[in-house]
């Protein structure tokens, strides 16, 4: 008996060699767990030939240099961000990719991997009102009052019932770098979470909730400093005797980068714990 498939695929000259037969099929399905990376390979092809250059610290950015202008595109998957100094160089880029590739342009940036971006004279404003308010109403918080820090000081954690809500906390800190240090210590606990820890979690979800509206202003002007600060929290952990490393990088008066996270090691006095946390904010900053 053949089968309709088989029938088809005989008409376009593909002839059955039996059921111990393969094909090997020369084109990514969506969906396969290779046609992810086959989609990554054919775009990076196509903006080297164009003459971008790829960051050897970041492979989803590129850059592209003529004269004074830069035009830089940065990939999430199949969505690109295209931004540049000459008009003009954006609108040859497009013109690439859609020779390339079926793409639609959006047209200018409003939303971006969850964040709000919204201009004005005084620059671009990032933000995360809309999974604020979300995070808010996820936790039952909409009716409560907030509070003015994200965690009470000198509170130390400890491991000796996790929710959910402790990861979507983590996912608010990359708008709010005033709650880094409260998401970086209850990271340290994903896997035995205990009801402090919900507890805490839950004030720094009502921390958000009294400025959910509030965001990062990259200042608009020409500017070339940087300038980074960087600080120790020596034995900060009870559990590993561990150092904390904070520290934040501005573009000009713009709030560029920032990060804190438990030292691999132990250190030993305090100035140990603050050469290594200059020597992370250095790294940084290169």
């Amino acid at each position: 008996m053949v089968k309709l498939a088989d029938l088809r695929l005989a008409s376009r000259g593909f002839h059955s060699q039996g059921e111990s037969s393969v094909c090997r099929m020369l084109k990514s399905f969506y969906g396969l767990k290779h046609a992810s990376r086959q989609w990554n390979i054919k775009l990076t092809h196509a903006l080297l030939e164009d003459g971008f250059i790829q960051s050897s610290h970041d492979h989803s950015l590129f850059t592209k240099r003529h004269g004074a202008y830069i035009l830089i595109v940065l990939v999430y998957i199949d969505d690109l961000l295209i931004l540049g100094s000459s008009s003009s160089l954006i609108h040859e880029a497009n013109e690439t990719l859609h020779k390339n590739f079926k793409m639609k342009d959006l047209g200018e940036l409003r939303y971006f991997l969850g964040i709000k971006v919204m201009r004005s004279n005084k620059g671009i404003l990032l933000n995360q009102r809309k999974y604020a308010l979300y995070l808010i109403s996820e936790v039952g918080l909409s009716a409560c009052k907030p509070v003015s820090t994200p965690m009470e000081q000198n509170h130390n954690l400890t491991t000796i019932d996790y929710d959910k809500h402790v990861g979507n906390v983590n996912d608010a800190a990359g708008n709010w770098p005033d709650i880094y240090f409260a998401v970086q210590v209850l990271s340290q606990f994903m896997q035995h979470p205990k009801e402090s820890h919900m507890e805490v979690a839950l004030r720094v979800v009502k921390y958000i909730k009294g400025s959910p509206r509030l965001g990062i202003l990259l200042k608009s002007g020409n500017t070339n400093s940087l300038t980074p600060y960087c600080d120790s929290d020596w034995v900060a952990c009870p559990n590993t005797r561990r150092s904390v490393t904070s520290y934040v990088v501005k573009l000009g008066d713009s709030l560029l980068s920032w990060k804190s996270k438990k030292q691999q090691t132990v250190s030993i006095s305090s100035a140990e714990a603050e050469y290594r946390s200059i020597a992370v904010a250095m790294v940084e900053l290169m």
